[in-house]
């Protein structure tokens, strides 16, 4: 009894271990009312999000034991680390193309 109760808590360990990155919105309604300061600063905030999902697809203790106790939860977490990066490469590039029409430096 002590025993599955022990395995059980490792297994739930692991699976809050596994992080999933936050996929940010590619496009706001409002991103072209934002002056240049505000689209320097969700620029940063992009490249932040693009971080932290790179972050989560290194070769970590975490990863490396998830892979091994649950393979298809580390599977899950590269696809949304993938998806979370795509995201923050195109909103960074339509945060660049609004600064660059508002000649923002």
């Amino acid at each position: 009894m002590t025993n599955r109760l022990i395995l059980a808590v490792f297994l739930l360990g692991l699976l809050g271990a596994c992080s999933t990155p936050r996929v940010i919105e590619t496009t706001k309604l409002s991103d072209r009312d934002l002056s240049c300061e505000s689209l320097k600063d969700e620029f940063k905030r992009a490249e932040e999000a693009k971080k932290e999902a790179e972050d989560v697809k290194g070769v970590t203790g975490t990863n490396t034991a998830a892979a091994i106790f649950f393979p298809i939860g580390i599977i899950a977490t590269y696809s949304n680390a993938n998806e979370a990066i795509a995201a923050a490469d195109a909103r960074m590039s339509r945060l660049a193309d609004l600064m660059d029409k508002k000649n923002c430096k």
